[in-house]
């Protein structure tokens, strides 16, 4: 008797870890799906914007150049860019162009401009509304002499500033993140009235 009391206890005790153990396992399954597993939340030191950026990523500060600056640091190729512009005549995003116009004109001025050596192409735009904000969404492939990069940008106005958050990365990882770049472009929000 002794010994089959000690043989249901092991069933018992093995029981429990199961049933634990498959309780984990639907926690976790639960909090990957929600939208915003695996990004933490930056903040503009003014509290004016904000965004998520992927976990494990580092800001980098830069000077003379974009406001904020995050890279992956197991790929160092990956990064997250916010350049902030003072507009001084274009109050709506659809006074410079179409989604279209604006990636063309990114790639054209900034990009890939004539004599550095790059080609970018326009691969995919988009235009959506949120919370009376206009942002386009822009996808483009790079070019550059030694490797093929691409990359992902939303550009918005907001109080006569042009925000341009851009995530880039190597072409050969492109399919591994584009779901995560997408949503952390789609992230820039305002809070305020």
């Amino acid at each position: 008797m002794n010994n089959e009391f000690r043989s249901m206890k092991k069933l018992s005790n093995l029981c429990v870890r199961f049933v634990g153990l498959f309780l984990l396992i639907i926690v976790v399954s639960a909090c990957s799906s929600n939208s915003t597993a695996g990004l933490e939340a930056f903040q503009s030191s003014n509290g004016r914007y904000g965004f998520f950026y992927p976990t494990g990523w580092t800001r980098v500060a830069v000077s003379g150049g974009p406001e904020v600056v995050f890279h992956d640091v197991i790929n160092s190729d990956e990064t997250l860019s916010l350049v902030v512009s003072d507009l001084s005549d274009a109050p709506l995003l659809e006074d410079i162009g179409s989604p279209e116009d604006v990636g063309d004109r990114l790639i054209n001025d900034v990009i890939a401009p004539d004599g550095t050596g790059r080609e970018a192409q326009l691969l995919n735009t988009n235009r959506r509304e949120v919370n009376g904000h206009t942002f386009y969404d822009i996808e483009y492939s790079i070019h550059l002499p030694d490797r093929d990069r691409h990359e992902i940008a939303t550009v918005v106005i907001d109080k006569g500033s042009l925000f341009t958050l851009a995530a880039s990365t190597n072409e050969k990882r492109w399919s591994n993140v584009s779901n995560l770049f997408e949503k952390v472009i789609t992230s820039l929000t305002f809070f305020y009235d």
